[in-house]
C-alpha cells in the first residue's frame, strides 16, 4: 500500500477541502440596461449581446 512521502500541511489540506462550500453564483445589475446577469459574463438583452455594459454583437448579425 503506497504511503505519502511527506506530511500534508494543515493549510494545504484545508485548501483542498474548501471547494464544497462555494456559494451559488451571485448576480449583478448592468448599469446600462438594468438587467441582472452573472458577473464577468456576456448576456443577451433585447436582441443585443452586452459585455461590461457595452454592445458586443446584435442578433441579426448572426443570421
Amino acid at each position: 500500500m503506497p504511503n505519502p512521502k511527506r506530511k500534508t500541511s494543515k493549510t494545504r489540506r484545508d485548501k483542498r477541502r474548501t471547494h464544497y462550500k462555494a456559494e451559488v453564483s451571485s448576480f449583478t445589475v448592468c448599469p446600462t440596461t438594468g438587467e441582472t446577469h452573472r458577473p464577468h459574463r456576456a448576456y443577451w438583452h433585447e436582441g443585443k449581446l452586452y459585455f461590461k455594459g457595452k454592445v458586443v454583437m446584435e442578433r441579426e448579425a448572426l443570421a
